[in-house]
């Protein structure tokens, strides 16, 4: 099979798309045929060993942590997957992701594949979709009738992020710039800060949040500020640069490293063939293309959410 691999740590050019063994399921597998998988910038990281004592590779190494695509093999003791079933899938970091023709999953970790898009969009929900409603639900507590800043909302997770926190019924205040303004309006944010033209503080000044979402590498002076705008009580969250908590306000802090969850994947499948929550695929690109893709997100150049095809 065809696959993008790199045999060792380095820039975008290490990532070479070449011939590569065709994986087999092993007990409690199935052998994904891959529709597509995405970029994201946590890849760039790993390819570039910044992540290495977190999450070491073996080389070569096959990035992709998303993938849909249809069951090809069922391995032992796997049971409620058959061959032809659409799936999806958030892959652990430290295997051979879905940047191939074919990859082998665990079987707990899939999900069926939202029926009402095309199955390669499909790739475009598991990392980003999970680390959202990980990061409001489970680590914010966001409940009906929170008040919620969202940091860098014009991005793949702001964007699920502010879907998600309008359906639940909390009132959602966004960042965005001007190319993104009109889509995170659309996904359900009551209010827009252009911070390319205000800054944020000034923008909502005399205001305070419940929960905070910081979505973007922020300098300690600028996290230390969205913790300030995090409300006595409430909680400040960051995919991102950590924040420090705030005792004496009763201001909590926390740092998402989202997980693989099967369950909640297949409610955000639920969400998407409900119509209640919006895929967006700024790009499709062929999966050679993926040493370009990477060259480009490092250079700012990537224009949103990108999925791969084989």
């Amino acid at each position: 099979m065809k696959a993008v691999r790199f045999h060792a740590h380095g820039d975008s050019a290490v990532l070479a798309y070449e011939q590569a063994p065709e994986p087999v399921a092993a007990a409690g597998e199935v052998v994904v045929k891959v529709a597509a998988t995405s970029f994201n910038p946590v890849d760039v990281a790993i390819r570039a060993g910044y992540l290495q004592q977190v999450f070491p590779v073996s080389f070569p190494h096959v990035p992709g942590i998303d993938v849909a695509g249809t069951v090809a093999e069922v391995g032992a003791q796997v049971s409620g997957w058959a061959v032809g079933d659409a799936v999806v899938a958030f892959l652990p970091m430290n295997v051979d992701g879905a940047g191939a023709e074919y990859v082998a999953v665990a079987a707990d970790l899939l999900a069926a594949a939202p029926r009402t898009i095309e199955l390669a969009d499909a790739a475009a929900l598991p990392a980003v979709g999970l680390t959202a409603w990980q990061a409001l639900f489970e680590h914010a507590g966001l409940v009906a009738g929170s008040s919620l800043l969202i940091n860098g909302a014009g991005g793949a997770v702001g964007g699920y992020a502010v879907q998600l926190a309008a359906r639940a019924g909390a009132a959602v205040t966004a960042t965005a710039s001007t190319r993104s303004a009109d889509r995170v309006r659309a996904n359900g944010a009551e209010r827009i800060v252009d911070y390319t033209a205000i800054p944020l503080t000034q923008a909502v000044s005399g205001q305070r949040f419940d929960v905070v979402l910081n979505l973007v590498s922020t300098s300690p002076e600028e996290t230390a500020a969205l913790v300030g705008l995090t409300a006595d009580g409430g909680t400040f969250v960051s995919t991102t640069t950590p924040g420090e908590p705030d005792p004496e306000r009763g201001v909590r802090a926390v740092r998402v490293f989202a997980r693989s969850d099967a369950a909640q994947l297949a409610e955000l499948v639920a969400l998407v063939d409900a119509g209640d929550l919006r895929i967006d695929v700024a790009g499709r690109r062929s999966l050679s293309e993926m040493a370009t893709v990477h060259a480009e997100a490092v250079t700012g150049k990537l224009p949103g959410k990108t999925i791969l095809l084989p």
